[in-house]
């Protein structure tokens, strides 16, 4: 089959996996809640978010060009880093992800329930929140 043809049935596949209940995982939702410049470290902020991984919810292979503070708030969370032990985290537990850390691991541990998490990042100024790596 051409590459072309694959593409084209694609989204008749998808359409028939989710009538089967075969639904693609849930993805994160995102809150920005403050973003601060750091004077004292010039081209340098801290950004405060929280974010919410619905029941089944993965995140896909990433980095986040920055230190990221992660504080576990309800639910229940996987996480692993590249050559890193994968730990499952649940409410007052952290999470450290350095600049040059390969965040491959990042889900909700529960089919059922949704999981809830701060995250302080600091990282340059303007540069995006995270970016793709695999």
């Amino acid at each position: 089959m051409t590459l072309l043809k694959s593409l084209a049935v694609l989204p008749l596949l998808l359409v028939a996996g989710a009538a089967y209940g075969q639904q693609a995982p849930a993805e994160a939702i995102v809150m920005p809640l403050m973003t601060k410049a750091l004077p004292e470290y010039p081209g340098k902020e801290a950004l405060v978010l929280t974010v919410v991984y619905p029941p089944g919810a993965v995140d896909p292979v990433h980095r986040h060009d920055a230190h990221a503070f992660v504080y576990v708030l309800e639910g229940s969370i996987v996480m692993g880093l590249r050559g890193g032990k994968t730990v499952t985290l649940s409410p007052g537990q952290t999470f450290y992800e350095g600049p040059n850390d390969v965040h491959t691991i990042g889900h909700n541990a529960s089919l059922t329930k949704p999981a809830r998490f701060l995250v302080v990042l600091f990282k340059n100024e303007g540069e995006p929140v995270a970016t793709p790596a695999h």
